[in-house]
C-alpha cells in the first residue's frame, strides 16, 4: 500500500509493489513522480526525511538536508545590502538540495532487503508525466495566482510553471527539461546529481543568476544514515526526525499528552482538544529554544524526551486555561508519503522545498525548481544561524509508530508549522481513541499559528467542529477563528497502520489530490 497527496505518485509506488519491488523502492518511484506532478509543494531541488522499519527492527532514519554553501555567511548577505536572507529568488537558493542524496542511501537500504528494481525503472513515471503532461491541480492554480508576484521575477519561473500566464485547474504543465533530468539520473546513477553532469549544470545555471552555490558545494554532500529520536508512551513507541527537523517537537507533544491521563476523555471533546493545544505550546517553545543545526544546539534532544523533562513540562499544563500565546510560527510546506510492503517494511517519507515554490529558481537545461530553505536562517547568533555548511531548521518531521498490539502506523503531514498539530491529532484519534484511520484524518482539525501567508497566534479552527466545543475553547482562553470545512492551511495528511494480522489500513486527505494505493 501506498499513500500520497497527488494518486499518480501513489500510484508509481503502488506499480513498483506490484513488481516485486519493497516499499523503500515504492517510495523511490513516488518521490520522483510527486516532484513533477506536485510542483508547488516539492521538488528534486529540495529536502527530505526518511524513517524505514523493519519487521523486528528499530526504525533507521535518513537525513537528507543539505547545508549552506561555502560562500553564504551573514557578511555575504550584509555585502549584498540585505538585511535578512531573502525569501525568493537566487539569494534565497543558499543551501544543496539533499533529496536526491536521500534517495541514494534509501536505494542503498533497499539493496540490503533484497531490492533489485533498476533506477531506470524508478524513474519511469516520473519521466513519463514530465514528457507528456499532467493536469495542473486546483492547489497549484490557487498558489500559482496568489504567489504570483513574490515568484515572478525569479529566474526560470514563469517560463517553467505559467509561461502562457496563470494556469487554469486541467490545463498540462509539460516539464521536458525535468524529465530529461529524471531519465538521465536514472541512467547513470543518483549521485550525477552531486557529482556529475546535472551536478555541473546546475551549479553554473545557480552561479549564473547569483546564487552563492557552487559545484565544490555539490560535491561535498552525503545525505546520513542516522538512529531516530523516538519517545515510549503508554499505546507504544513513536519515531521521529533529529534536528535540524522539528521531530522533537512532534513526539514532546505526543509523551506530554500521555501524561495527561486523557485516556478516558471523550474524542474531539474539550479536554482531547485543548490538552493537544497546551501541549503543543509547551513542546514549541523548547524547540525554539534549542532547535536547529545539531552541531550547534547546546543539548541533546533526547533530554527534551526524558521521562523528567516530560513530567515537568506535564505539570505544568492547566486543563482548564489557556496558556497566552504570543509564539512566532515556522513557515514551511511539503509532501508526506507513506508505503507498507508485503513482507511488512514501512516507510514514512517527507520531501520539501519549504515555501510553496520554494525559491521560484528554476535551471533551464535541467528543468530544477530549488528551494529556499535557506530563507529559514538568521544573520544573528544563534542556533539557526546563518554559516557554510550549516543546516538550517527544517519543519519537515516523518512519523511512525510502533504500537503496543504489534501494529505499524506510518503517518504524517505537509504544514509547517501544522505538522506536529496535524500527527497529534491523526496519532491520538486513531490509536488513543480508536477512530478509522481514514475519520481521524478526514475529521476536522486545528491549527495554532501560521496560516499559508500569513503569520498569526490564533487558534484556527475548521468549522465542521461541534459549536459547543468552539466556545469552550473560547471561554478556557483561547483565539479561536473559525475557517472552512476542510482547509489547505491544515495540511495534506495520510497514513497506513500494518495490523498484526497482516491487514493494511490506508487513508489520504480529502484537502489534497491524493489517493490510497493498493495490491
Amino acid at each position: 500500500m501506498v499513500t500520497a497527496p497527488h494518486h499518480l505518485a501513489s500510484e508509481a509506488g503502488r506499480d513498483i509493489l506490484r513488481e516485486g519491488g519493497n516499499a523503500v523502492e515504492a517510495m523511490i518511484a513516488a518521490a520522483a513522480t510527486i516532484a513533477v506532478v506536485y510542483p508547488h509543494m516539492n521538488a528534486i531541488g529540495g529536502d527530505g526525511f526518511w524513517l524505514i522499519a523493519e519487521p523486528g527492527k528499530d526504525p533507521v532514519a535518513i537525513r537528507a538536508c543539505g547545508g549552506a554553501a561555502n560562500l553564504a555567511s551573514p557578511d555575504f548577505y550584509r555585502e549584498q545590502g540585505k538585511a535578512a536572507i531573502p525569501a525568493r529568488g537566487p539569494l534565497a537558493a543558499l543551501t544543496v538540495a539533499g533529496a536526491i542524496g536521500g534517495w541514494i542511501k534509501a536505494a542503498e537500504v533497499a539493496a540490503s532487503i533484497g531490492g533489485k528494481i533498476p533506477h531506470s525503472r524508478l524513474m519511469r513515471d516520473a519521466v513519463h508525466h514530465g514528457k507528456t503532461g499532467v493536469p495542473v491541480t486546483k492547489s497549484q492554480v490557487a498558489l500559482t495566482t496568489t504567489k504570483m508576484a513574490e515568484l515572478k521575477d525569479s529566474p526560470g519561473y514563469v517560463d517553467t510553471y505559467a509561461a502562457n500566464g496563470i494556469p487554469a485547474i486541467g490545463d498540462v504543465l509539460k516539464q521536458p527539461a525535468l524529465a530529461a533530468t529524471l531519465e538521465h539520473l536514472g541512467r547513470v546513477g543518483f549521485d550525477d546529481f552531486y557529482r556529475g553532469d546535472i551536478a555541473r549544470t546546475n551549479a553554473r545555471g545557480l552561479e549564473a543568476v547569483g546564487s552563492p552555490l557552487r559545484l565544490t558545494d555539490f560535491e561535498a554532500y552525503q545525505a546520513k544514515i542516522m538512529t531516530p529520536l523516538s519517545v515510549k508512551l503508554s499505546a507504544g513507541t513513536v519515531f521521529n526526525m533529529v534536528p535540524p527537523t522539528q521531530g522533537v517537537a512532534s513526539l514532546m507533544i505526543l509523551g506530554l499528552f500521555d501524561r495527561l491521563g486523557l485516556s478516558g476523555a471523550t474524542l474531539d471533546g474539550f479536554d482531547h482538544v485543548h490538552g493537544l493545544i497546551e501541549a503543543t505550546k509547551r513542546a514549541f517553545l523548547k524547540r525554539d529554544a534549542h532547535v536547529g543545526d545539531p552541531d550547534r544546539m547546546s543539548i541533546d534532544p533526547m533530554s527534551l524526551l526524558s521521562n523528567e523533562m516530560l513530567d515537568h513540562e506535564a505539570a505544568k499544563i492547566d486543563m482548564k486555561t489557556a496558556l497566552p500565546w504570543p509564539h512566532v510560527a515556522k513557515p514551511g510546506d511539503t509532501i508526506w508519503m507513506g508505503a507498507v510492503d508485503a513482507n511488512g517494511v514501512a516507510v514514512s517519507y517527507i520531501q520539501s522545498i519549504f515555501w510553496e515554490f520554494g525559491s521560484g529558481v528554476v535551471v533551464p537545461e535541467t528543468g530544477v525548481l530549488w528551494q529556499n530553505r535557506g530563507a529559514s536562517f538568521t544573520l544573528h547568533d544563534g542556533p539557526n544561524q546563518l554559516g557554510p555548511g550549516r543546516l538550517p531548521f527544517h519543519t519537515l518531521n516523518p512519523a511512525l509508530a510502533k504500537l503496543n498490539d504489534g501494529s505499524v502506523l506510518t503517518y504524517g503531514t505537509m504544514g509547517g508549522e501544522g505538522q506536529p498539530q496535524t500527527q497529534s491529532a491523526v496519532f491520538t484519534r486513531n490509536v488513543m481513541y480508536g477512530q478509522d484511520l481514514q475519520e481521524a484524518v478526514s475529521a476536522p482539525r486545528w491549527l495554532l499559528g501560521k496560516t499559508w501567508g500569513e503569520d498569526t497566534t490564533t487558534l484556527k479552527l475548521e468549522n465542521r467542529f461541534d459549536p459547543a466545543l468552539i466556545e469552550q475553547l473560547r471561554s478556557a482562553g483561547h483565539t479561536v477563528e473559525v475557517v472552512g470545512p476542510y482547509e489547505d492551511m491544515m495540511g495534506h495528511a495520510g497514513g497506513i497502520r500494518l495490523k498484526p494480522n497482516g491487514v493494511m489500513e490506508g487513508a489520504t486527505d480529502p484537502r489534497a489530490d491524493g489517493s490510497v494505493a493498493a495490491l
